[in-house]
């Protein structure tokens, strides 16, 4: 099971946002900035993530991005599926992974795909910006990049 770049960087791109959510919004150039992702792939990423209700545009000067609702009624597997990405481990997807017919081991992996998917959905971007292993990373984002910090509510 692999997650791409889309997933993850989807993930990085609204934890920033959550990171930095206190100040106002936040542009997609300082998200690129910080987190070393094109910004035209940012563009792509959160269109679908408006199309969503996962994050809104805010026009004009100090305009930008910010998150659609609090950090903790935004689980991670929202965000990987906002952005058409599926954690799925199965050996091919549906049930016809065998000639059309389903393979010895379609159930294990469905049900690893299913774990998965429980566990991503049980985060939320609050709960994981949480951690202290993150909590340090973010520390050492914001001194290198001059960001100021903010703590989580």
């Amino acid at each position: 099971m692999r997650l791409s770049t889309k997933g993850r960087y989807a993930v990085t791109a609204m934890m920033d946002l959550a990171i930095h959510e206190p100040k106002g919004p936040v542009t997609l150039a300082e998200i690129s900035r910080c987190q070393s992702i094109s910004l035209s792939y940012l563009e792509q990423l959160f269109s679908k993530l408006r199309r969503e209700n996962l994050v809104r545009g805010v026009r004009g000067p100090g305009g930008g991005y910010r998150l659609a609702k609090p950090a903790d009624e935004i689980s991670i597997a929202q965000i990987i599926a906002a952005v058409d990405e599926k954690v799925d481990s199965t050996c091919g997807g549906d049930a016809g992974c065998d000639e059309g017919n389903t393979c010895l081991t379609h159930e294990l992996w469905c049900g690893l795909s299913k774990r998965i998917y429980e566990f991503l959905d049980g985060i939320s971007l609050k709960d994981f910006l949480s951690r202290p292993a993150v909590q340090d990373v973010i520390q050492r984002q914001n001194s290198a990049s001059n960001r100021p910090a903010f703590p989580l509510n």
